[in-house]
């Protein structure tokens, strides 16, 4: 079971890995890299009932992960 505090460390360190993949631009070219930065962000990532929950109780911080369903979303 995920704990908030690693919910929270799981978004924190996506936004951490998105700014570095940017950054980075064309100087990463290890093979599996963002694959298994990918899988450890991933295994503590907030699931949309998770977001359901925290849009629920803060209204103004999350928004209904309903209004913007991801299952409809293509995988590259």
């Amino acid at each position: 079971m995920t704990t908030p505090d690693e919910r929270t460390r799981a978004v924190q360190d996506a936004r951490w890995f998105l700014q570095t993949v940017i950054d980075a631009r064309d100087e990463v070219d290890v093979p599996g890299l963002f694959q298994s930065v990918a899988l450890g962000l991933l295994r503590h990532y907030p699931r949309d009932d998770d977001l359901a929950h925290s849009a629920s109780a803060l209204p103004s911080v999350w928004g209904d992960p309903r209004a913007h369903d991801s299952s409809a979303r293509e995988k590259p």
